[in-house]
């Protein structure tokens, strides 16, 4: 796959420095203070208990660099790149009571987004058959959207707007509240700077004709049955970018990127993926 862009350094640290900071509280990691001699050193390496796709080693690697600064690294396996069961991600050599102390950090963050990654490489090959784009949402857990988008990417699926200020999506409840489908297009087409892009939200074929008729960048076809995406699809002809939503899994996505949509997003690579399972192993000096 293409190589991905960093993590902003940035946000890593102010995660990293949140999360140290809850798991060390006021006196610090207490047991590793009463059991390890502050001169011991120790190798460890990150290793997958089962088979996934690896992301989050730079969160990992900076939880143990927040500890010592001195701790060295061997990355294995770079963000992205599958990982069967017993495979080493990364290796780490240094102080043992850092490694000690970061280690939870780092497997939470590892194991959570390895755990996206590896559901979103499952619907990007159940698709790509098909032209279809695997998408994310903005289902993620709080404070930590970029990292899971990040996740996503890693596993070859693609980032929806990041928050409310990327785009105007136009849903349901705005149509309801606006007084219709058109109505709702207008207004949008009037506060829009140039370079901003306008989707609406459909969940019959009737409100599809006045997006087509009013004019979109973009038509949500929510909850719809691939028949009906199929006709929609048709229907928009190439005039704008169509997108499936609404309670899609693993079973139905193959489908529904049948229908011929542009992109198919999923709440679920991020509000559902199981954690992968990844242990750290260490070895004492």
């Amino acid at each position: 796959m293409t190589a991905l862009p960093p993590l902003n350094p940035l946000l890593i640290e102010e995660i990293i420095d949140r999360t140290l900071a809850e798991d060390l509280g006021r006196a610090g990691d207490i047991t590793t203070l009463a059991t390890i001699p502050a001169s011991a050193r120790a190798r460890a390496v990150i290793a997958a208990r089962e088979s996934g796709v690896i992301a989050g080693s730079d969160l990992a690697i900076a939880a143990f660099r927040r500890m010592d600064q001195s701790i060295r690294f061997d990355t294995h396996l770079v963000d992205g790149t599958a990982i069967n069961a017993g495979d080493v991600a990364l290796a780490i050599e240094g102080p043992a009571r850092a490694i000690l102390s970061a280690e939870r950090t780092a497997l939470n963050f590892m194991g959570r987004l390895s755990g996206i990654a590896s559901l979103t490489a499952r619907y990007v090959e159940a698709v790509k058959h098909t032209k279809a784009r695997i998408v994310c949402t903005r289902k993620t857990t709080p404070g930590l959207r970029a990292f899971e988008k990040h996740a996503v990417r890693c596993g070859g699926g693609f980032n929806h707007r990041f928050g409310l200020d990327d785009a105007i999506l136009i849903k349901d409840n705005h149509i309801a509240v606006a007084g219709g489908v058109i109505s709702a297009l207008r207004a949008a087409k009037s506060f829009a700077g140039h370079l901003v892009k306008i989707e609406i939200e459909v969940d019959t074929l009737d409100q599809l004709q006045d997006v087509i008729k009013e004019g979109a960048d973009v038509v949500l076809l929510d909850n719809m049955k691939p028949d009906q995406l199929k006709e929609a699809v048709q229907r928009v002809a190439g005039k704008m970018l169509t997108e499936a939503s609404g309670g899609i899994n693993l079973s139905t996505v193959a489908a529904i990127a049948e229908s011929g949509v542009d992109m198919i997003s999923v709440g679920a690579l991020t509000h559902s993926a199981k954690v992968l399972d990844l242990g750290l192993d260490i070895a004492i000096d």
